[in-house]
């Protein structure tokens, strides 16, 4: 069974599913003001990969990632292009999705956009002012939490502990610091919507909690998203649902940061890279492969080194795609999902998928299991070069399924090959057949001096640029 770290206890424990079978799973989604960066890339990655292998493992995953397309951000944006606020939130959505596609995400289940729920998230606020648990202030409604029991959970403080932290607050009206904003009463020029309170726009932290509980219920199984959303994003989320009285996240998954230089990535520092920029330079696959390469908890650190290190990664992986004929899975199974058991991946290594299953079942430990599927590749090759190709095409499976697995697809594809080379490959071929291994060694070379990299496979003489 899974075992993943739960924010919450502090520990890692059994991910527990409501309905046997399925797996209900929030992921906080983007702001759209901007193109993503590879923090951004980072965290939909992880959870990309934590849902491809729920889904590997057999179980159905019902899959949430919300738009906020209604934001400060986006009004800032929208004010300083002359442009409206949907506009700007329909060409960064746009953008987003592009990016996502290219890192080889899969789309969410749904995809809700905050403007869609304001209607539910004014019901949601009534609900807490009649509770007694939200105030009014000239600029909004604020929800009040030092009445929610167990306010700080997230953030492993008590309330206390944080007051006692608190920057010092400009707005006067709130009753504490840690209060936050439920609605945002409009100003001049603002987008904005009807409410008891006059218009305006919900707080930020308001649109996950309904849309959550609108679209999987009370008791959900998993809320994710990155370390910095912990708190306050996802306490204040998680203090409306309990002050309203609803049943909410059952465990909360956070991944790591992107660091530069030791200092987290971010928009406001000014330090960070686009991701479009960095999928312009490199295969995509490389960046999956540098996030697997870490467990998901801790920072990793992208530089053109370590990437240029995944790429070689990868470059080992298509070697042996190449060799044995395995390929891409991802494309090849229904709905991008390799099942166990099931099609594909069926006939593969029992010893190596029990040794993947054992690592990624400890908090989806993808470093553990990612060496696992590169000692399987050197031992296909191994194998193949004493004469075991039985054996070595069944390993060479198993590690592109495993791989598949990880969303890591395999490339087969070889460059067009035109007729004089493919008379040095027949010449080659044939050299090596009559055990003539210093003529083989001096088309090799030959090849090489044109532009190809050569590599003996099973069926022969393979070329790439």
């Amino acid at each position: 069974m899974l075992h993943l770290h739960d924010t919450a206890t502090g520990t890692v424990r059994q991910l527990e599913q409501r309905t046997e079978g399925e797996v209900s799973m929030y992921v906080c989604g983007p702001t759209v003001y901007d193109v993503p960066h590879i923090g951004h890339g980072r965290a939909t990655l992880t959870f990309d990969i934590l849902r491809r292998y729920l889904s590997f493992t057999g179980l159905r995953v019902h899959h949430v990632a919300n738009i906020t397309d209604v934001d400060d951000n986006i009004i800032k944006r929208a004010t300083e292009q002359g442009r409206t606020e949907p506009e700007v939130a329909a060409e960064f959505e746009a953008r987003w999705w592009e990016a996502m596609d290219a890192l080889g995400d899969l789309r969410p289940t749904d995809i809700p956009h905050a403007t869609a729920y304001i209607e539910d998230m004014v019901a949601l606020v009534s609900d807490l002012q009649a509770r007694g648990l939200a105030y009014e202030t000239p600029d909004g409604m604020y929800l009040e939490v030092s009445k929610v029991d167990g306010y700080g959970l997230l953030a492993r403080q008590t309330l206390e502990s944080l007051q006692a932290g608190a920057r010092v607050e400009a707005n006067e009206d709130k009753r504490s610091p840690l209060d936050f904003a439920l609605w945002k009463k409009a100003k001049e020029g603002e987008p904005s919507w009807d409410s008891p309170w006059g218009p305006g726009r919900p707080g930020w932290h308001t649109e996950c909690v309904v849309m959550s509980l609108d679209l999987l219920g009370q008791g959900f199984d998993l809320h994710g998203g990155g370390q910095d959303l912990a708190f306050p994003h996802h306490e204040n989320e998680r203090a409306q649902a309990v002050a309203d009285g609803k049943v909410f996240a059952r465990h909360w998954v956070h991944n790591g940061w992107v660091v530069v230089e030791g200092t987290k990535m971010s928009k406001s520092l000014g330090n960070f890279t686009s991701l479009p920029d960095l999928l312009a330079q490199h295969d995509a696959r490389a960046y999956r492969l540098l996030v697997l390469r870490a467990h998901y908890r801790s920072p990793i650190e992208v530089t053109p080194d370590t990437v240029a290190d995944a790429e070689k990664g990868l470059e080992r992986l298509d070697t042996l795609a190449r060799r044995f004929s395995v390929g891409d899975y991802l494309a090849q199974a229904a709905d991008g999902f390799l099942v166990e058991g099931l099609g594909l991946a069926e006939g593969i290594e029992p010893a190596a998928l029990a040794e993947f299953r054992i690592r990624m079942d400890n908090d989806l430990d993808t470093p553990g299991a990612l060496a696992g599927i590169f000692e399987l590749v050197t031992a296909a090759h191994t194998a193949a070069d004493a004469g075991d190709a039985k054996h070595a095409q069944d390993v060479a499976h198993t590690a592109a399924v495993l791989a598949g697995a990880l969303g890591l697809s395999l490339r087969n594809e070889t460059d067009e090959v035109d007729a004089d080379t493919a008379a040095l490959i027949m010449q080659r071929d044939e050299a090596r057949a009559a055990r003539d291994f210093a003529r083989a060694d001096a088309l090799r070379d030959e090849l090489t001096a044109l532009g190809w990299t050569v590599e003996d496979t099973a069926s022969g003489t393979a070329v790439r640029r």
